[in-house]
């Protein structure tokens, strides 16, 4: 008797975890949640609004001089100029279709690495180094713009560039993963 008492017991609790775990499974519902952001149009216009995104900053120093000789004495000019050269992709010149998803692979296509500010020399720290004789404002403007080639020149290295190209990819990289894509492919357009 004792025996089928406990049955009864047991039989009684297997029918009750029964009709909870069916009660559970009716009031259970089911969410999932999508880890990425899709680009929607909003996002990419965000994303070009920003404009210019500087990547490798260059500060540059060169000392251009001149002379012109006379006919007792050579008068001679001798300038420092100071400029800051910024490398970087410009957003508003990105062509359409530069962000797309395909599967689980975001594609970014960013415009080419380019000096963002064609202003660099900051005019507020030249200084005349040396000075002799009298010189023009066309003297100095033509070391000016001697300065100003030889800046770029030193600075827009194909080694800057990449520098710079592979600080935007890290950079972007980033950004995207953030928003959940798992794999990202970052190109330029020649």
């Amino acid at each position: 008797m004792a025996c089928l008492t406990w049955s009864f017991i047991v039989l009684v609790v297997v029918i009750a975890i029964a009709i909870f775990v069916s009660k559970l499974k009716r009031d259970h519902i089911e969410t999932a949640v999508s880890q990425t952001i899709s680009p929607s149009p909003t996002f990419i216009k965000s994303m070009q609004d920003i404009g210019e995104w500087e990547f490798l900053s260059i500060t540059d120093e060169e000392l251009v001089d001149t002379m012109r000789n006379g006919v007792f004495s050579n008068d001679e000019l001798v300038r420092i100029y100071y400029g800051t050269l910024r490398l970087g992709v410009n957003m508003h010149k990105t062509t359409p279709g530069w962000l797309t998803v395909s599967n689980d692979t975001l594609n970014a296509r960013l415009p080419r690495i380019e000096l963002l500010d064609n202003n660099f020399i900051d005019e507020g720290r030249t200084q005349s180094f040396y000075e002799s004789g009298s010189w023009s404002d066309s003297d100095r403007a033509s070391l000016y713009k001697r300065a100003y080639n030889m800046m770029r020149k030193r600075c827009l290295t194909s080694v800057n560039i990449k520098s710079a190209e592979l600080s935007c990819t890290e950079q972007f990289t980033k950004i995207f993963k953030a928003l959940g894509y798992e794999n990202v492919i970052i190109t330029y357009e020649e």
